[in-house]
Order: structure tokens, then C-alpha cells, then sequence
């Protein structure tokens, strides 16, 4: 049912920049919902997409349909950036991601309507859709038992979020479950499982087959595990195995 209500609404508001000759935007998206969008993608009008999240690998992201080509003007995504931080630093907590979100929507915001989460010391960032950033900003007042100042910002340290270490790994040849056994140290029976449960992305799009050859620049996501970069083979060991370099996100 939900997937159905997901489909419609992505065919309805293709449909809708296609008719009026507008930009038009979803929701934040998550992984599998964003699958859901690449599924039905041959049965879209042709008025163009782009994807973003509000900044490069974001997980949580927003679809804008329409085209600058087409429409001869640009409208930005509606995503603001908002800086959460304690009143007082010295006595300010630790904040997960789970206490930050779950303050948020204690103010009764959708979680269609946040996006990633960013935690950056004792501060975070929070994207969020540029509609409701005032009312947070005003409404959230305290994070578990820190008070908080929250303010909008058009800064997102380049770094936040997006850490990734580059590791070598040793591969028999570049199939989807082969690398992510590796990268995750799990058995091949643990990754198929995984895939045939749709909990394995590609570029965020859901992936089944383990058999899939990787391509150097691929973005694979693992639910539950986390989620590494391709960047393809480096070399090659004395006994015939691949070398493979991936960045993983930490």
C-alpha cells in the first residue's frame, strides 16, 4: 500500500512539471524509497530529474522534476541547512543522531520533511525542507538535556558527515557480493541474504543480483552496515586475486 501511494505521487508530480511547465519536488527520500523511483523511471513523462540531497553522497534526498533545458529557468531544491548547537558548550552533551531526530519530530515534523543529520562534535547540522527551517529553529529549544541554539546557516563544513577511509581489499573478481564480503567482513551466504531482501543499493537503487560486476565509481549501500565507493582494481597478488580500492564511509 505504501509503495502504491509512493508511485502515484512520484507519476503525479512528473506529471504535473510536465503539464505546467514548473518545477516540482518530493518529499526527502530515503534509500528503498528512492528504489521505488527508479523503478517506475521508463514509465515517467520525459521532463528530466535531478536528485540531490543538499550536498554530494547525501543518503536521505529530494527528487526535482523538470529540467532547465526544457523550462528555461532554475529554481533551487527547497532544503535549508540548520546548525544545532549547545547554548553552552562546556555543558553540552554528546548528541547521536537518534537524539537530534527524535527532538525534531517531537515538534511534530514528518520525517519526509528532514533530511540527513550531521553530527559534528557536541553541534550538528540538520537538513531539513526550507518551509518549516523558521519553526524549528524557533521550536527547538533542548536535545535530550542540553539546550540548544538552532539557527539557519548556508555553511556545511565540507568534512561533516562525509568521512570516508580508503581501504585495499583482496578480491577473486569485482561481483557485488564478493566486494561487500570483503568490505564488511561477512560470509557470501550473510551478503545474499542481504541482497535478496533488498537491503543492498547501488547509486540508490535496490540490487539483488551478487553476480552484478562493480563499476569504479559506484556508491553501494549496505542497510545496517554502512556504505562504501568503488574505486576499482589497483592490481593484482603473486597468486592471481584482485587488488580493489574502496572508500568507506566511517
Amino acid at each position: 500500500m505504501k509503495n502504491d501511494f509512493l508511485r502515484k505521487r512520484l507519476l503525479d508530480l512528473a506529471a504535473q512539471s510536465d503539464r505546467t511547465g514548473r518545477f516540482t519536488f518530493t518529499d526527502f527520500l530515503n534509500e528503498a524509497e528512492l528504489a521505488e523511483f527508479y523503478a517506475i523511471r521508463s514509465e515517467l513523462p520525459a521532463c528530466g530529474f535531478t536528485i540531490s540531497g543538499g550536498y554530494e553522497d547525501a543518503e536521505r534526498v529530494m527528487i526535482r522534476f523538470g529540467s532547465e533545458e526544457q523550462l528555461g529557468y532554475l529554481e533551487p531544491f527547497p532544503i535549508r541547512v540548520l546548525h544545532i548547537a549547545p547554548l553552552q558548550e562546556k555543558f553540552g552533551e554528546q548528541l547521536s543522531h537518534r537524539d537530534i531526530l527524535g527532538s525534531v519530530m517531537h515538534l511534530g515534523i514528518e520525517r519526509s520533511a528532514v533530511g540527513d543529520i550531521l553530527i559534528d562534535g557536541k553541534s550538528a547540522y540538520l537538513l531539513c525542507s526550507a518551509d518549516l527551517s523558521d519553526y524549528i529553529c524557533s521550536a527547538l529549544e533542548r536535545v535530550k538535556h542540553t539546550s540548544v541554539r538552532c539557527q539557519i546557516t548556508d555553511d556545511l563544513p565540507e568534512l561533516v558527515g562525509t568521512h570516508t577511509e580508503t581501504q585495499s581489499i583482496q578480491i577473486a573478481s569485482e561481483r557485488l557480493d564478493a566486494v561487500i564480503a570483503k568490505v564488511h567482513r561477512i560470509s557470501r551466504g550473510s551478503c545474499t541474504e542481504l541482497l535478496h531482501t533488498g537491503h543492498v543499493f547501488i547509486n540508490g537503487a535496490a540490487v539483488e543480483n551478487g553476480s552484478r560486476l562493480l563499476k569504479e565509481g559506484e556508491k553501494v549501500s549496505v542497510r545496517g552496515k554502512g556504505k562504501f565507493r568503488y574505486l576499482g582494481i589497483t592490481g593484482k597478488t603473486k597468486k592471481g586475486n584482485l587488488i580493489a580500492a574502496v572508500d568507506v564511509f566511517v
